[in-house]
């Protein structure tokens, strides 16, 4: 890019950036209190943006409301964890009469067997399972769950991964991780795991993977490298456990069942509570007997909401009510156009902007060419990922700010059509402020 490209396109930021704060006041104010009482006024890291994040105030169907009036059509989807959009009338119907039958019981309840069972319906592979309030909270009980079952002491996990709040893995140290003893490798890169997991041979517990990266930038491991990490694990005797917090809404069975692989462990969380706070984790029988409470010297399992009462209900009524296989199929398939559509009006328009994912979820990224590993990512111009952002913003289209994209099951054509619109129209733009030498 020319010094002429590079001061233009900081100068296009510069605007869209002062447009957004004119245009709302009202998040500013709030975002202004919230700072007096939570650190930068946030609770949560990936809602804060600079110069101020919106505060939306409600949502219907797939559609948002801010605190200065203005609509938007959600694109975000509550970082995939939305599925089902916002009051969706059936889940709102199992809550209230979870509600009215009382909240905190501090019992087992009439509807987690259930739940539970329509999962295991759903993956196989998770023979017998666990509640928790997160995916992050299955993910670390997943990989200590692994180091017990197997009395091994390393874990593998691959650079760029993200696997919940405590166990991200960028390129430099987080001190809020767990601290496994880990070991590191790249992600699709087959013969150097492959390597890696021999090397580690004897003293590895698990290998932990998402089968496509999602917070990561929406990158499908390549079935090759995911049929390799089955492979070899088994060689070794590690456990291979599949995050699919994020990937389980990418076939009726998950991304596992799509790809034919079987994993040990498998994670969730997201929309499978039906908006409200859930994970779970689960596997081989063996594996998870260590759980079981009634032998002797089994594994503790605390956690106060692991079946509270309205996860139980909205869970269950999501998955069995409106989440059908063929909704699923559906949904997927409309993601996977909407992404072709996208990436042909880059194209047409000579925009180096890609679009990766599987079906319903996507990441936008100002790149020419879709990344194969988190690395491919490091020569983005995070200015044109703004960029983007607040044009779409402008356009009524919310998005994360890094692009990610997860459709809900109200988006249908028109708001696929719309939003493909204003990209044709914003993308001639993006190509200059983008041109190079």
């Amino acid at each position: 890019m020319t010094m002429q490209g590079h001061n233009a396109l900081s100068a296009a930021l510069a605007d869209a950036v002062e447009a957004y704060r004119a245009a709302n006041p009202e998040s500013h104010a709030r975002h202004e209190r919230a700072r007096q009482l939570m650190p930068g006024g946030n609770t949560r890291t990936v809602l804060y943006y600079t110069p101020f994040p919106l505060t939306m105030i409600s949502g219907t169907g797939c559609r948002l409301k801010d605190a200065d009036g203005h609509t938007y059509v959600d694109f975000l989807g509550e970082f995939t964890a939305g599925l089902f959009g916002h009051s969706d009338p059936v889940i709102a119907e199992a809550i209230g009469q979870a509600v009215a039958n009382g909240v905190n019981l501090g019992s087992h309840g009439p509807q987690e067997a259930a739940f539970a069972e329509a999962i295991k319906d759903r993956f196989p592979s998770m023979e017998l399972l666990r509640f928790t309030n997160s995916g992050t909270e299955a993910n670390v009980l997943a990989l200590a769950l692994a180091k017990h079952a197997t009395g091994r002491g390393k874990v593998m996990v691959f650079e760029g991964a993200y696997h919940g709040g405590t166990l991200t893995f960028p390129a430099s140290e987080v001190p809020v991780n767990v601290p496994h003893d880990y070991v590191f490798s790249r992600f699709n890169d087959v013969e150097a795991t492959r390597q890696a997991i021999r090397d580690a041979g004897p003293d590895l517990a698990c290998v932990i993977v998402e089968p496509m990266m999602g917070s990561g930038g929406c990158i499908p491991g390549d079935p090759a490298f995911l049929r390799m990490l089955r492979e070899e694990t088994e060689a070794v005797g590690a456990l291979l456990v599949f995050d699919e917090v994020m990937t389980s809404r990418l076939g009726p069975g998950g991304l596992q069942s799509e790809l034919g692989i079987r994993p040990d462990l498998t994670t969730l969380g997201k929309y499978i509570g039906g908006g409200m706070s859930f994970g779970a984790f689960g596997g081989r029988a063996e594996i998870m007997s260590h759980f079981d409470p009634s032998r002797s010297g089994s594994l503790p399992h605390a956690g106060t909401f692991n079946n509270n009462v309205l996860t139980m209900a909205a869970g269950l009524a999501g998955l069995t009510k409106r989440l059908t296989p063929s909704a699923i199929l559906e949904l997927n398939a409309r993601g996977e156009a909407l992404r072709r559509r996208i990436n042909a009006v880059l194209s047409e328009a000579g925009a180096d902007l890609v679009v990766s994912g599987i079906g319903s979820l996507m990441n936008i990224h100002p790149l020419g060419t879709e990344p194969k590993r988190p690395g491919d990512l490091a020569g983005a111009d995070q200015r044109m990922r703004d960029l983007v952002f607040f044009d779409l913003l402008e356009d009524g289209f919310y998005t994360a700010r890094r692009g990610l994209m997860a459709l809900s099951l109200p988006i249908g054509d028109a708001e696929c059509d719309a939003l493909v619109a204003a990209v044709t129209r914003r993308a001639p733009r993006w190509a200059a402020l983008l041109g190079k030498d």
